[in-house]
């Protein structure tokens, strides 16, 4: 039952993600409310309301199938016109910034829901269309929905004013950047409040039984607490190899288990891994740092030329820098101290090589930019930390970045004044190391 629980709730954080999951909800329950409201008029709602508010009902047969029809028309056309809106979007936000941009912006819910309110009155108004039925002379009249229909539709036009509004934002650069900061730090908020300090370490698996992957994708999920459950019904504990977020190829080594496990054992475990086809920040903290290089690079690239834009984001990768600098270079799950579960994490130190191997080849040639991330990585130096190591790997990246800087710049006063700011900060510290 948890197995199926688990999966159940990892297929739908998968679908949710999807441009269509909320328009598709949304359009199904405005069926099913207009078949509610069907099933009211045969009750005579549209009567009583016409004795007691005779204002708010259409008591005409041609008005209200001219106003349902002028209603679906007109939605139909302003539909047209967001989905015009969202994938304008989409392109400029792949061009201008990164590819890597679109699953968070087609995973906006005020995107989605929107939508699917255009689709749900839509739906809606036709199916009470279709119950406008002639009776000799006259129509029968749902009076009732038809009012609802146009509170609908109303509600539509004022929800089509927010959608301007909120894709005018969203397409904005810093908007963009800020929500990948906060997505990330999130994450990383929740990744650092999870581990414990001064417990029992787990132990070296290299003589463990080794198991592989039967799937390929992206490991996005593990059910921790149903691994927990497994370790303890069969005595052993589970180290996954890969760190969470890459891409698993069919065949490689997966995970080790203490002890050896049969066939039917690995299936479970197996099933309680998920994988996907795309990367999303709320899962993969590491993505943010992803996503915020390639902006950068992107924003330096000959086409666009925007200094500005990747010196807002290094801001952004400077403070995630430095939360990450309070957690572990490996994830333990534990329950009740005892730990259990072990799943590899990208080291600090791979990390900042990654993002600065990247940013070093593209942004050695501007000086503003070697600057900035002299600052970042001064600033990180007096970070606190969860590994004295991390300071050493960051004066390392310092050293690298001033070497390819002077390689690149031709021009011998820029070159003498980054190397006076490298040492300048170099000399704060040691004089800050003497005083303690």
């Amino acid at each position: 039952m948890k197995k199926l629980y688990y999966r159940s709730l990892s297929f739908f954080n998968i679908m949710e993600s999807k441009i269509a999951f909320y328009p598709t909800v949304l359009a199904l329950f405005g069926i099913l409310f207009a078949f509610l409201l069907m099933y009211l008029e045969s009750l005579g709602i549209s009567k009583y309301l016409l004795k007691a508010a005779p204002v708010l009902v259409v008591n005409n047969g041609s008005t209200a199938l001219t106003m349902l029809s002028a209603f679906i028309s007109g939605l139909i056309s302003v539909i047209v016109f967001s989905f015009s809106m969202v994938m304008l979007l989409l392109s400029q936000a792949s061009s201008n910034f990164s590819p890597r941009l679109l699953p968070g912006l087609i995973s906006d819910k005020k995107h989605q829901i929107i939508l699917g309110t255009y689709l749900s009155t839509i739906l809606y108004n036709i199916f009470i269309l279709f119950s406008i039925q002639p009776t000799g002379n006259k129509y029968q009249i749902p009076g009732f929905s038809v009012l609802v229909g146009v509170i609908g539709t109303v509600i539509c036009i004022y929800a089509f004013i927010f959608f301007i509004h909120n894709i005018s934002q969203s397409i904005q650069i810093s908007n963009i950047l800020k929500m990948i900061y906060t997505k990330s730090k999130n994450r990383l908020d929740e990744v650092i409040e999870k581990e414990g300090t001064h417990l029992a370490p787990f132990p070296d698996s290299e003589d463990w039984y080794e198991y592989e992957s039967e799937k390929s994708g992206y490991l996005q999920n593990i059910s921790y607490t149903n691994m927990i459950d497994f370790s303890i019904e069969n005595n052993t504990q589970i180290h996954f190899i890969p760190f969470k977020g890459n891409f698993i190829l069919n065949g490689i080594p997966l995970f080790r288990s203490k002890i050896e496990l049969k066939k039917e054992q690995v299936e479970q475990v197996l099933n309680n891994i998920s994988y996907a086809r795309e990367e999303l920040v709320e899962d993969n903290y590491i993505l943010g740092f992803k996503q915020l290089t390639e902006i950068i690079l992107k924003a330096m690239s000959p086409g666009i030329n925007d200094p500005g834009t990747a010196i807002n984001a290094i801001d952004y990768l400077t403070e995630l820098f430095a939360l990450r600098m309070q957690k572990k270079d490996i994830n333990i799950i534990r329950r009740d101290e005892i730990p259990y579960i072990k799943v590899k994490t990208i080291d600090f130190k791979d990390l900042l090589y990654q993002v600065m191997v990247a940013l070093r080849t593209y942004c050695k040639h501007d000086v503003i930019l070697n600057q900035k991330l002299l600052v970042m990585l001064h600033y990180l130096l007096h970070q606190e930390t969860y590994n004295e190591d991390y300071y050493d790997f960051i004066k390392d990246e310092a050293t690298l970045l001033l070497s390819d800087a002077k390689k690149a710049i031709t021009n011998s006063v820029d070159i003498e004044r980054l190397t006076s700011l490298a040492e300048s900060f170099t000399f704060q510290l040691n004089e800050a190391a003497e005083d303690e």
